[in-house]
């Protein structure tokens, strides 16, 4: 019998079919296109779904469930996506909406970040491990958190939302409507934003050939390509970036001392380009500086596909 896993994005919608072992037998995706209704976002969700699974060659017959893992929070016991900024959701019937698409009656949703957390504890970095943190560096800041070899998912489901701690006072406005949220700082959003703003004040950086000389072909490699190359604009985007990520990292070992925190999504693929400076950052203002045992911070090893595996593993 196989599961499908469903990682919701602001940016795409990406389906696996996971067989016994947990590993990805076949994917599909499609086009996220936010904001929309979510009527249009879910046939979307449900085309990619069966086109996975004609690659698989089986039917809803061979399938025990359907996990999606969804930006914002998720309310199980009203089967609700209460609220997801990035994807402009509010009170959703994400549920009742998936299942009518599909026919399949066993469908289960949580947060993204809480999807790749359980993948990765499962199959990827924090394997083994009883008390771990994910966070992602995606369109937002996403995490997920493992107490005791279980989520924590609090009394409304929408425990977790560590991109949205303020770490600047009266700082950058977000869109969830705070201001100087981490998301705000240290998302790939955020870092896209960054790099435009370093450019228009330095118009000789790499950063412009790049990109090709175009604003739309910046991304969150951007910055980080141009400051292996040497770029000194480059260099203090990169380095504004890890303090402010470095500063939310130490909030979660200072809070959590976990195990492990590991670090995934799109930016998160600089790997230790990105870990080795955190490492230090934070090594220099944890609390725990004379604690035998330390937090490791890690990248996540299974890529984009922790939040696909970590999605079908819900059962709840």
């Amino acid at each position: 019998m196989y599961r499908i896993g469903v990682d919701l994005g602001g940016t795409n919608i990406v389906v696996g079919v996971i067989n016994e072992e947990n590993k990805i037998i076949a994917k599909a995706s499609r086009k996220t296109n936010c904001p929309r209704p979510a009527e249009g976002i879910f046939d979307d969700m449900a085309d990619a779904i069966k086109e996975a699974m004609d690659q698989a060659h089986i039917t809803v017959k061979d399938v025990v469930s359907v996990g999606v893992g969804t930006p914002g929070s998720v309310n199980k016991e009203e089967e609700l996506i209460e609220f997801a900024n990035n994807l402009a959701f509010n009170n959703v019937p994400a549920y009742a909406l998936l299942r009518e698409r599909i026919g399949i009656e066993k469908v289960y949703f949580d947060n993204d970040a809480n999807c790749a957390a359980l993948g990765e504890a499962v199959a990827g970095c924090g394997k083994g491990v009883r008390d771990f943190v994910m966070i992602t560096l995606g369109t937002g800041v996403g995490s997920g958190i493992i107490v005791n070899g279980k989520l924590v998912t609090g009394v409304n489901y929408a425990a977790g939302e560590m991109g949205h701690m303020v770490i600047e006072y009266n700082g950058i406005p977000c869109n969830c409507g705070r201001k100087g949220c981490w998301e705000s700082y240290s998302s790939a959003t955020a870092l896209i934003v960054q790099t435009k703003d370093a450019m228009k004040l330095n118009p000789d950086s790499l950063m412009w050939e790049i990109a090709d000389g175009d604003f739309n072909n910046v991304n969150g490699r951007t910055a980080f390509e141009a400051a292996r190359k040497g770029d000194g604009a480059a260099k203090q985007v990169v380095n504004s970036y890890i303090s402010h990520l470095s500063i939310g990292i130490g909030n979660v070992v200072n809070i959590f001392q976990p195990d492990v925190v590991c670090v995934g999504g799109g930016i998160g693929n600089e790997k230790e380009n990105l870990l080795a400076p955190v490492r230090k950052l934070v090594v220099s203002e944890r609390y725990s500086i004379h604690a035998k045992k330390q937090t490791q911070i890690l990248s996540a090893v299974l890529g984009n596909d922790a939040g696909i595996i970590g999605a079908a593993l819900l059962d709840e």
